[in-house]
């Protein structure tokens, strides 16, 4: 396992829309590990693909001590309100209000391609969320609440 750069706001990469992921193999499994390890050393809850710099629908999370690994992520279904703050490993120091679905539905497949479908509510969904977005080309800072906005 390696640790891989996070790419920061500005950068072009991070507002280009990822590929599906069409083999699951050998370098997919270490890409994941190696996106696991740098989630991790940057004290982050999820981390996209695009992030590393690499173009592919593919994020990690952990959330409340619980790993998830997605490949080509789509929400499915998404019910709720819940504005809460968020952050970002790609922005870095800020942290504001972002509306998201209280509760997702999302399907994809794991490293090894099996079909699989993950639902979440508050943080969870909340990351579920940014994180799909990143594969989309989309920040956080895109959605902030403006009458939630600090500062």
């Amino acid at each position: 396992m390696a640790t891989r750069n996070i790419l920061k706001i500005g950068d072009e990469t991070l507002r280009k829309i990822s590929k599906p992921v069409t083999k699951f193999d050998k370098g997919l499994w270490e890409l994941l590990d190696d996106m696991r390890e740098t989630m991790y050393k940057n004290d982050g809850a999820g981390l996209a693909g695009p992030q590393v710099g690499v173009l592919k629908r593919i994020i990690v999370m952990d959330v409340n001590n619980m790993y998830f690994e997605l490949i080509n992520p789509e929400i499915v279904e998404s019910s709720g309100e819940d504005i809460s703050k968020e952050g970002c490993l790609s922005v870095g120091g800020i942290q504001e209000y972002v509306k998201r679905p209280r509760r997702v539905t999302v399907k994809g497949q794991d490293r090894y391609g099996y079909d699989i479908t993950i639902t979440g509510e508050k943080f969870l969904a909340r990351c579920i969320c940014h994180e799909v977005d990143h594969l989309n080309g989309i920040l956080f800072v895109d959605k902030i609440e403006k009458e939630y906005k600090e500062g």
